[in-house]
């Protein structure tokens, strides 16, 4: 080939070359420019308000308000002092100021947290500086030094020697972006808007968790009750809300479970402090078929924390106590002869949920413990009982215990085929005699309440009943001071 054509091939490889390497230093992998974005750090310092919704299901959801600076285009945002129980796939991250304006790339939730053993895990494989002390002149050397394993211990490549365990100190060179102090979530996320932005993340989360617990005390005369009630709030979530606005949700809300739960989700905290929070009593409204209590003043809400807050208060609410012996149905279609002798008889406490009756407020469900003075002035217990979530106009009615004072022994007196059925039936005739037994000074009157199973009718009794239902007759027996009471009846039952 003549020498001005090879000059001519060379000089356009030459240009080709040239071109491909400015390509190449322009170009860079998609996720490169990501990885070199400088990541915005936001803390609760940077909190302006924050916003708490407690269901009673171990879940809560949180909405948390932050200042942040932005530039435009691509950003790399760590939200720090999240819920450790975080839900990520519920975190939703918008902009308050400049809607719209935020188009979120990529997010992910870093709780494995900062410590000495996760630090040094983090190294395996990298290199590590070893500083030994001299015990006599107190100076100093420094040793590179490789981090071969950390597992039960740690084993370290220093020079050509292998050696376990750290005499020294480890010095290391950086915190891995993978491990954090905190709970953090970390989001790519494309800024439109401006630069200076008040960004809202709202996210669900485990470890919040509610209950309502309720005082009663009796009047002297048994015919009233003053009542309180107190949220319970318990946070194990792994993180504190400051001065946040608290509500509350009371109803049975569906959610769909997760087969396989996060080991975050399922830590539990042993150590737990308590706080008592004196208010007015929550404000209630509707929420869907639920409904929402909301705390007239923020609230913080530390870690690891039980804290109470007043839900209502009520006093002179009228009431009334019960004694009641409940029968069975099973006795009714056999000859049993004795049923039982000194049979316990129930004492229950009622009052209605009426704003006649100083009320008339949704009640959620929790356990109301009941409390009367003694002689000498003193609040003594006397007794407790869960409530269901109780609307209002319902009655709420607590069975306290069994009466000490008061007992029955019931036995049938005669049993019986009646003849000619009905095909494919049969009757019965039983007699029954109850006898009710009163130690109290004062006379008192016991509720009868016996669960009759069929067709059946009362033939004969001495004291009338009361059919409150197709599978329920009730007596109310009056008992004397210091004396007895005995009710008889006959009834047939057809099968």
């Amino acid at each position: 080939m003549p020498l001005k054509y090879k000059l001519i091939v060379l000089a356009t490889l030459s240009t080709l070359m040239t071109g491909v390497i400015a390509m190449e230093k322009n170009q860079k992998p998609a996720d490169s420019a990501q990885n070199n974005v400088d990541e915005t750090r936001i803390t609760q310092d940077d909190q302006k308000n924050v916003a708490v919704t407690i269901y009673n299901q171990n879940l809560a959801l949180v909405k948390d308000t932050r200042k942040v600076n932005l530039k435009k285009g691509l950003n790399a945002l760590a939200l720090r002092d999240v819920s450790a129980q975080i839900r990520p796939e519920t975190a939703l991250l918008r902009s308050l100021n400049a809607p719209g304006s935020l188009n979120l790339l990529e997010q992910n939730f870093d709780f494995d947290l900062l410590t000495p053993e996760k630090l040094l895990e983090k190294y395996v494989g990298k290199t590590v500086s070893i500083v030994k002390t001299h015990p006599t002149t107190g100076a100093e050397t420094t040793e590179k030094a490789t981090v071969l394993s950390a597992n039960n211990g740690v084993v370290l490549k220093i020079g050509n020697r292998i050696e376990t365990g750290v005499a020294g100190r480890i010095v290391y060179d950086d915190v891995p972006a993978n491990l954090r102090d905190r709970p953090t979530l970390v989001t790519q996320i494309n800024n439109s808007g401006a630069v200076d932005q008040t960004v809202e993340l709202s996210y669900l989360t485990g470890g919040l968790g509610w209950k309502a617990d309720y005082v009663a005390e009796l009047s002297p005369k048994e015919d009233s009750i003053d009542l309180s009630g107190w949220v319970t709030l318990t946070n194990t979530s792994g993180a504190t809300y400051k001065n946040a606005k608290l509500q509350l949700v009371a109803g049975d809300v569906n959610r769909v479970q997760d087969a396989y739960p996060r080991a975050a989700m399922m830590r539990k905290n042993d150590m737990i402090a308590a706080e008592v929070a004196a208010s007015a009593p929550m404000a209630e409204e509707s929420l869907l078929e639920y409904h929402l209590y909301t705390l007239d003043r923020p609230t913080t809400i530390a870690e690891n924390q039980t804290k109470q807050v007043a839900l209502l208060s009520a006093n002179n609410i009228p009431a009334r106590k019960e004694l009641v012996l409940r029968g069975a149905e099973y006795y009714y279609a056999g000859q049993y002869g004795e049923i039982g002798t000194k049979l316990k008889v129930g004492v229950f406490v009622e009052f209605e949920n009426k704003e006649a009756s100083k009320l008339g407020m949704p009640l959620p469900k929790g356990v109301l413990r009941v409390y009367k003075k003694d002689n000498a002035g003193n609040a003594q217990f006397v007794g407790e009982d869960q409530i269901d979530h109780t609307p209002k106009n319902e009655k709420v009615r607590l069975k306290l215990g069994e009466s000490f004072d008061v007992t029955a022994d019931k036995k049938q007196t005669e049993f019986k085929l009646l003849p000619n059925p009905q095909k494919g039936h049969s009757a019965y005739e039983s007699a029954f005699e109850f006898t009710l037994k009163n130690a109290k000074k004062e006379k008192m009157t016991v509720v009868v309440q016996e669960p009759i199973g069929g067709d059946w009718k009362i033939v004969n009794e001495s004291h009338p009943h009361n059919k409150a239902n197709s599978h329920l007759a009730v007596w109310k027996i009056d008992v004397p001071a210091e004396g007895k009471t005995t009710l008889t009846y006959r009834v047939q039952t057809k099968y």
